[in-house]
């Protein structure tokens, strides 16, 4: 009941109970609006809903419970359910959000951020699935509405940058409840036809709800399974459908599709004739260098006259052959002096040089006879002289032992010997150097067991075999009868 007037006015705090009082009996009630400025804090999350129709909006708190597995962004529109609430110190009317719904394209955005989530935990985003496009292919496959504008950017801008290319265009409906159906048939046919090297599915721009056959799960499994490099042109710039994801390349419009599959002719007939003009300075280049190292080639001294190699070894040749003769002739003469010197010590350590030097070796049975105390009277005995060797029988002797004395039979016979025997004698001692008496006793060891080798002069044949009988000798030493 209003019983203010001038007299008694109501006092502020009264007004703003009541008007708190009429807000909470008004209860729960749902609300439509757009959020705006929303901010999220611990536990709880302030904005403003704003109306969708006049430009009226009011606070809203909503706790953190209330948003759990929901992507609320800036301009979202919602329902919600809650109460108001009346600050009565500031005059401030607040509501107070227990449930929140999204509505319109925002409950749209929110299924199919959801369905994002599922088709990129199963792999269908990932980068590495994506297969590179044709560089020019033959035929390509176009998925578009009937006479679309989408078509004439499509055909127009490939033609005319390769007019080459033709296409295989499949007509379908591009939004509504049968586009997602409509365009998975049609990207199966052109799939199997093993002639088509790249598809383009097109569409102009449009509202999120004229685009979301392009973000249906089917037919975004659709273009995942498919064996074709597959372009997604929807939509312009700003236009996000899932297809955009799973297509191998993502053409920001139409138009930009028509650029992407194919080169540019211009463009590559100018790549074609700079690389021939590169292949063509590289093999002049590399003739004339080639050219130049032929002709240094054929200036150098060995092919202008190959006889000088020849002739400038020829001397260093001779000088080598030289020097080899004369270090053949040094060597052979360094040995021929070596074999004259061991030729000669050979000689003097001979058994038959101490027999040349007028020495004789008696035997008795085989055995050398080194004392007369070895012989008795009528023994048999062998003497062996530088000429040969013949045998004698001891008769008995009156010199005294250990003095013997030459029998004079025995010097005669030795006086007689011919001139030649002596003279050869003579000359072997001058040619051989004495040798110890150790080394001639050796030597008629040697001589006494038939052991050591015995030369004789050829002319000396015949008195090797003379035997003769000593006589005894006029002073009574031993005596040799032939």
């Amino acid at each position: 009941m209003n019983d203010s007037s001038a007299e008694r006015p109501w006092p502020v705090s009264r007004i703003s109970d009541l008007v708190k009082g009429y807000i909470e009996r008004l209860g729960a009630v749902w609300l439509e609006g757009q959020v705006v400025q929303f901010n999220r804090r611990a536990g709880m999350a302030f904005g403003v809903l704003r109306d969708t129709a006049q430009n009226v909006s009011i606070d809203i708190a909503v706790p953190a419970a209330a948003l759990v597995g929901l992507e609320l962004a800036e301009g979202a529109r919602v329902v919600v359910n809650g109460k108001f609430e009346f600050w009565t110190k500031q005059g401030r009317l607040s509501f107070k959000i227990r449930e929140i719904r999204l509505a319109g394209e925002g409950q749209l955005l929110a299924q199919l951020e959801q369905l994002k989530r599922k088709l990129a935990a199963e792999g269908l985003f990932a980068l590495d699935r994506r297969r590179p496009l044709p560089f020019a292919p033959a035929l390509i496959g176009l998925i578009c509405g009937r006479d679309s504008k989408a078509e004439h950017d499509v055909v127009e801008v490939a033609t005319r940058r390769w007019p080459a290319a033709r296409f295989a265009i499949r007509n379908t409906a591009v939004q509504g409840p049968t586009a997602a159906a409509q365009v998975a048939q049609a990207l199966a046919e052109l799939d199997a036809d093993p002639a088509v090297a790249v598809i383009v599915i097109a569409r102009g721009g449009g509202s999120l709800e004229d685009l979301m056959p392009f973000s249906d799960e089917s037919l975004v499994r659709a273009v995942a399974a498919a064996t074709t490099p597959v372009v997604s042109a929807i939509g312009h710039e700003p236009d996000a459908p899932l297809l955009d994801l799973v297509a191998d390349f993502r053409a920001a419009t139409p138009t930009d599709a028509g650029k992407r599959i194919v080169p540019d002719w211009q463009d590559e007939s100018a790549l074609v004739d700079d690389a021939a003009a590169r292949l063509r300075r590289f093999v002049v280049t590399r003739v004339e260098r080639e050219w130049e190292s032929l002709t240094a080639f054929r200036t150098r001294p060995s092919l202008s006259d190959p006889t000088w190699i020849v002739a400038n070894r020829a001397q260093e040749v001779a000088s080598l052959v030289t020097d080899g003769r004369r270090g053949i002739g040094q060597r052979l003469s360094a040995a021929e002096s070596e074999r004259a010197g061991l030729a000669g010590r050979l000689l003097a350590l001979s058994p038959q040089g101490t027999l040349d030097r007028g020495y004789a070796l008696v035997t008795k049975a085989g055995k050398l006879v080194t004392d007369p105390a070895q012989v008795a009277s009528g023994d048999r005995l062998r003497i062996r002289v530088a000429a040969g060797a013949f045998g004698a029988t001891a008769r008995a002797s009156t010199a005294k032992a250990g003095t013997p004395k030459e029998p004079a039979g025995a010097r005669a016979r030795t006086a007689g010997r011919p001139r030649q025997a002596a003279s050869r004698t003579a000359k072997a001692q001058a040619r051989t150097p004495k040798e110890p008496a150790a080394a001639e006793a050796r030597t008629a060891g040697r001589l006494a067991e038939g052991t050591g080798p015995v030369k004789t002069p050829g002319r000396a044949g015949a008195a090797a075999s003379r035997t003769t009988k000593a006589r005894p000798a006029e002073d009574g030493s031993l005596g040799l009868n032939p």
